[in-house]
């Protein structure tokens, strides 16, 4: 008999997730791995557009859906009718937290604008995500993770030195990192209802988060009118610090940023007279002579596989990791000892592998209970055995299109 899961510290919130695609959603997604309950509302008929971005499955949904739409309840409301709205209004009252992202004012064009809802629920806590924020003159613009990664300062970094700027990863990375601001600021508010017993709204623009992601490019403007542009596999800061090709046909990521560790990465490479007083034992004398530098390292690097290299560097502490595919990652032993990536079951899917958890803790993790839900299967549970509606009121509503 094993024993019981551990109580997961959010266990008792509940938080309305009416957002759609990635960002908002996401704060919702992490903070019910560790015990809070997601309602999804959804738009009848239709649902989430997320549901089909991405490889659709069996089912009609996405992989996309599957993995970040986990382990929310979803129902579906729609809130353009007075109907709609009314039961948005008592689920409010019972909830926690609500998520958003749609364009400043349009919660509020519905009848639900911060004073309608915090009148409801005075202790209300309500995310609002958007391209731009709730102010400022760019405020009505639509926004997207592309845009806001070019807006916030990102993509002009990435590229090869001279080339076009490129999208890093080609990924929805100013969704993520939005999200995870966005769950930090619903627990911090949270707090902060605990001592006040009053909610709060937290603002956020997609571009804000990977603005606060550009470590010193702000203060080496300012103070030296510095502009960092596209280094490629490098960086002006460190070196040698970037990219280097392997024998085999592979990439490795290596990483001096002290003069002590170059003096290590000397020393594998056979080299130790590199790290002499007179040739590139500090920073500045790697930095200005750069090319030649990388030049010596690239031939290191290409006179071995990548395992060897891997082997060689870790012998002597030198930081040094694999570029590795999506492939790569299914096959590497610390993504499994560290349970990155999870398998569930997913009726008329089949099985499934997700990211896991991030982060662990050790008394109480989380978990992911179910993958992204069906349109509309948490109808019953929520709106029967949570509002109390019978069988005929919620027929109605359905015959009506309101959920």
């Amino acid at each position: 008999m094993t024993d019981a899961a551990p109580k997961r510290p959010l266990e008792g919130v509940r938080i309305l997730d009416i957002a759609t695609f990635i960002a908002a959603p996401f704060s919702a997604t992490v903070l019910s791995e560790f015990g809070a309950e997601v309602i999804k509302v959804e738009q009848p008929g239709v649902g989430d557009p997320w549901r089909r971005y991405g490889t659709a499955t069996e089912r009609g949904d996405t992989l996309a859906w599957l993995t970040e739409a986990r382990n929310k309840t979803s129902i579906t409301l729609d809130l353009r009718q007075p109907e709609g709205v009314d039961l948005f209004k008592r689920l409010v009252a019972v909830s926690d937290a609500v998520c958003e992202n749609f364009r400043p004012g349009t919660l509020e064009r519905w009848g639900l604008g911060w004073d309608v809802l915090s009148e409801i629920n005075p202790g209300l806590v309500l995310l609002r995500v958007s391209g731009y924020g709730q102010t400022g003159p760019y405020k009505d613009r639509p926004g997207f993770a592309r845009i806001a990664q070019a807006f916030g300062g990102l993509s002009h970094l990435a590229g090869m030195p001279g080339g076009p700027p490129v999208t890093p990863g080609s990924t929805s990375l100013a969704d993520y990192t939005t999200g995870l601001y966005g769950a930090i600021g619903i627990l911090v508010a949270l707090k902060g209802r605990d001592e006040t017993g009053r909610g709060q709204v937290i603002d956020i623009g997609l571009y804000e988060s990977i603005f606060r992601f550009l470590d010193e490019l702000a203060p080496a403007y300012a103070r030296a009118g510095i502009v960092r542009d596209r280094e490629g596999i490098g960086t002006r800061n460190a070196c040698p610090h970037g990219h280097f090709p392997t024998g085999d046909g592979k990439w490795v990521s290596i990483a001096c940023t002290s003069d002590r560790m170059f003096e290590r990465l000397a020393q594998v490479m056979g080299r130790p007279e590199l790290a002499a007083t007179d040739n590139y034992q500090t920073m500045p004398q790697r930095l200005a002579d750069r090319e030649t530098v990388d030049g010596l390292v690239s031939d290191f690097t290409r006179s071995m596989s990548q395992a060897e290299l891997l082997a060689k560097c870790d012998a002597g502490e030198v930081p040094c990791g694999a570029v590795n595919s999506i492939a790569d990652i299914f096959e590497d032993p610390q993504f499994a000892a560290r349970e990155n990536l999870v398998t569930l079951t997913e009726p008329d899917v089949g099985e499934v592998v997700v990211p896991g958890v991030v982060p662990k803790l050790s008394e109480t993790p989380g978990r992911i209970d179910a993958l992204g839900p069906a349109l509309g299967s948490g109808n019953h549970a929520v709106y029967g055995e949570l509002l109390g509606l019978d069988a005929d009121e919620i027929a109605a509503l359905r015959e009506k299109g309101v959920i």
